[in-house]
């Protein structure tokens, strides 16, 4: 019985196997400048699931065994409401949470700050200001605001003067919280950590604001409403902080 088992299994790894090869030659010339990362059995049964890479990050697409059709958007399973597309995609693109240099981002605590959350922000971005009003709901929080400048790189020297202020964290939600932005009085010229803020985001192919990266250190694009925020905040593992 279990040498039928363990034949059973191989002759399923093969099957397998020889999918993935199968739709890895009918897709690699289609794809141009992304690369293929992996193939594997997709959320649903018949579905495989094929991981880009990308100039912009991480992609999904699905397939079938052949290759011959793709998918392009969102699975989502209708009896949990889940995204089951947009679940992967946090993994995919997950980085470590502890590993990011937080003495580059502006700290802002609420409350016993005891969760967590990084935060590529641009004080400009209408999206940004917008989850400002969410994160101002959520207490017992400490959110590490990386200053990332790029819907209007012309004021970059306002996220500077944030850095400049006697205190970092009023500055940042009276620039980018308040209903009209207040520049910070103290001007831009201290030594500051916008321009290697705007390298790490590069590097880490963060292409929209807000992006959150939680304490497990999954990644969200866009902003979130409070009740879904509180969610993921409290899934999330409980990190060191500094």
């Amino acid at each position: 019985m279990a040498k039928l088992t363990l034949l059973a299994l191989l002759l399923i790894a093969n099957a397998a196997l020889a999918d993935e090869a199968k739709i890895r030659k009918a897709l690699e010339s289609k794809l141009s400048s992304a690369k293929i990362e992996g193939v594997q059995p997709g959320p649903i049964p018949g579905l495989w699931e094929v991981r880009l890479r990308t100039s912009e990050g991480m992609r999904v697409l699905y397939t079938d065994a052949t290759g011959s059709h793709v998918i392009q958007g969102s699975i989502y399973e209708v009896r949990t409401d889940r995204n089951l597309t947009e679940e992967r995609m946090r993994k995919l693109n997950a980085v470590k949470f502890e590993e990011l240099p937080l003495d580059l981002a502006v700290k802002v605590q609420r409350g016993n700050g005891k969760r967590v959350v990084a935060m590529f922000s641009d004080p400009y971005c209408p999206a940004c200001r917008q989850f400002e009003r969410s994160l101002a709901q959520v207490d017992d929080v400490t959110i590490y605001v990386f200053m990332y400048p790029v819907i209007r790189p012309e004021n970059t020297d306002h996220s500077r003067a944030v850095w400049c202020s006697a205190d970092r964290a009023k500055a940042w939600l009276e620039l980018a919280a308040a209903p009209t932005p207040k520049v910070p009085e103290a001007g831009a010229r201290c030594a500051n950590p916008v321009d290697k803020v705007l390298e790490l985001g590069r590097r880490l192919g963060v292409n929209s604001t807000p992006t959150l990266i939680l304490a497990n250190g999954e990644r969200v694009t866009g902003g979130l409403s409070p009740a879904d925020l509180k969610e993921m905040l409290e899934q999330a593992p409980a990190t060191a902080r500094r």
